[in-house]
């Protein structure tokens, strides 16, 4: 090891002494829709793909603006914009240079406003993409920083020492290959858990984090009513840069793998999110909703906090992320999800920028529909707030590059064909059957419109009533407007069934039950009302994803059929 453990101390803490906590924010009242993230339907916007407004074959905010009344209809209460600060864009937004600006391929910071005035307008609101472990490599913080070992901010990032061509670990990056880079100035190397361009902060530093809280302040300023924290487990590393342990095989990219105990989600991250937490409770209703990737729900749980006093969402990225539509394995993650979570509000999540969509991951190439209104019925009947993702509710696929000279993403170039890349999930939004399936009027977009968009696409689902579109929204409206769905409890009922799971939502005297055939047969259940803890028997429809040729439902009996998804008021 190239540095000694003094070194180190001298280089995470030096200028700003221990890290001290802020000064005790004054108790918040509870304010008038303080707690509206509870339950609520949050859509992930990738503004790139989502509205090209001026015709350059890119998205834009103005492109969002246009598209409010749409995601009103939808029935969503909050939209989550990745990245819009300026950016060399290698990492497409999530490589900071300005995290108070807005970059200009987007528009402006006028267009902003004007994109949180009228989605508040349509009781919406507008939550924005902190991106705190890393920054761009040309952010003026980094510049300076890589400029001598004695500059004002030369503690702003991990910085250790080295000999050229020899790591000082075996840490890898996320995105392949080693987690050092040599740095010819400064004569050292610094750390990047993702791309090389994306040199990690340094959150043992006060300055840093001040620096952070209160561009955060301003962010709420301008009415931001929440934050979508980026690779936050990633904050902190061990000091003592301990090896990783090797494990068995490769990853995508050709490097042996590791374990990331010394890297990811270390106990000083809590700290931060306390922090963090402190500076949004200022103005109440300021929701944090993490990208936490944990491997299982008790690490989940601790993000919270033992009071309550961390993230009040931090992504259950075990429920949805999967690939295996498993009726047990459903159960197993939505008990977690009821009794694991200390009572608070979980974040169910199928579909992100990050991930191959659902109707790829879980579909059979066959009864693909019914899987993606299983799924649809799997995110927005229990109890939880929802996280969608553009085109989710159209049923958009995956487009992946063919060739590696099509891919955009780097970590795809890096890990062809094993990886390819994120491109395919991030295709411009199908709006209609016209030119750039309405996306955009530009000859190229950024990306290629999937070839699907003639028929699956807003305008088409929105004249079908039986379409995916009509579906989700179908479920949205009920989890607005049923009492049970809203805010009632869950009882996970018929147990041992090893192909539907189905539980019981209740509240002021209604009952809901939600039945879901995650199996490709045909099933054919009954239910023990007295262990429901119900007193009727017969079956009312609220939504369910076929067509049951009005063929009478009880819980002596209901037919689901293949991948069937029935929701339904118990009298």
């Amino acid at each position: 090891m190239w540095v000694a453990a003094a070194f180190l101390a001298a280089v995470y803490l030096a200028g700003c002494g221990q890290p001290q906590q802020p000064a005790a924010s004054a108790s918040v009242e509870t304010a008038p829709g303080s707690n509206w993230w509870k339950g609520a339907v949050i859509y992930e916007v990738y503004p790139r793909s989502f509205g090209d407004s001026n015709g350059d074959g890119v998205g834009d905010l103005n492109g969002v603006t246009a598209h409010l009344d749409y995601l009103q209809q939808l029935g969503v209460d909050g939209i989550w914009l990745t990245p819009l600060y300026p950016s060399p864009e290698v990492d497409f937004g999530y490589d900071v240079t300005d995290y108070s600006g807005i970059d200009p391929q987007y528009g402006t910071m006028a267009d902003f406003d004007r994109l949180v005035s009228e989605a508040g307008k349509r009781n919406i609101r507008v939550l924005t993409d902190l991106v705190l472990n890393h920054t761009s490599d040309k952010h003026p913080w980094f510049v300076e920083s890589r400029s001598s070992r004695t500059n004002p901010k030369a503690d702003w990032y991990v910085w250790v020492d080295g000999k050229p061509g020899t790591p000082p670990n075996n840490w890898l990056s996320i995105f392949g290959h080693s987690a050092w880079q040599w740095d010819d100035t400064r004569k050292q190397y610094y750390y990047h858990a993702f791309y090389i361009q994306q040199p990690d902060l340094n959150w043992r530093n006060r300055q840093v984090r001040d620096a952070m809280y209160d561009m955060i302040r301003g962010w709420m300023k301008r009415g931001v009513a929440g934050f979508r924290l980026d690779a936050v487990p990633q904050l902190f590393e061990d000091t003592r840069l301990q090896n990783e342990e090797y494990l068995p095989g490769a990853t995508a990219y050709g490097d042996r793998r590791t374990t990331r105990v010394h890297t990811d989600n270390l106990p000083e991250v809590h700290e931060v999110y306390r922090e963090l937490r402190q500076v949004v409770d200022a103005v109440p209703g300021t929701v944090l909703i993490g990208e936490t990737y944990l491997p299982d729900v008790e690490q989940l749980a601790e993000a919270y906090g033992p009071h309550n006093d961390e993230l009040q969402l931090p992504m259950d990225t075990q429920f949805g992320m999967g690939r295996e539509l498993s009726a047990e394995r459903f159960r197993a993650k939505l008990r977690d999800a009821e009794t694991g979570l200390h009572g608070n509000m979980p974040l169910l999540v199928f579909d992100n920028h990050d991930n191959q969509r659902s109707w790829n991951r879980y579909g059979d190439g066959q009864h693909d529909d019914a899987i993606a209104r299983l799924i649809a019925t799997l995110l927005l009947t229990p109890r939880d707030t929802a996280l969608m993702y553009y085109g989710q509710e159209l049923g958009m696929s995956n487009d992946d590059p063919k060739t590696i000279d099509q891919v955009k993403d780097p970590v795809g170039r890096t890990g062809w064909p094993k990886d390819k890349g994120r491109d395919g999930e991030r295709t411009p939004m199908q709006w209609d059957a016209g030119a750039d399936a309405g996306f955009s009027t530009a000859a190229t977009t950024w990306l290629p419109v999937a070839p699907n968009y003639a028929t699956v696409n807003v305008a088409v689902e929105s004249r079908n009533p039986d379409s995916l579109l009509s579906y989700y929204r179908r479920l949205i409206q009920l989890r607005k407007q049923n009492a049970a769905l809203r805010e009632g409890d869950v009882k996970i009922v018929d147990e041992k069934n090893p192909d539907v799971l189905s539980f019981v939502r209740s509240a002021n005297g209604t009952a809901v039950l939600v039945a879901l055939n995650c199996s490709s047969a045909p099933r054919t259940i009954s239910y023990d009302a007295a262990k429901l803890g119900v007193a009727g028997r017969n079956l009312a429809p609220l939504a369910q994803s076929f067509d049951s040729g009005g063929q009478p439902a009880s819980l002596d009996k209901l037919v689901l059929p293949a991948f069937g998804a029935y929701v339904g008021d118990i009298r």
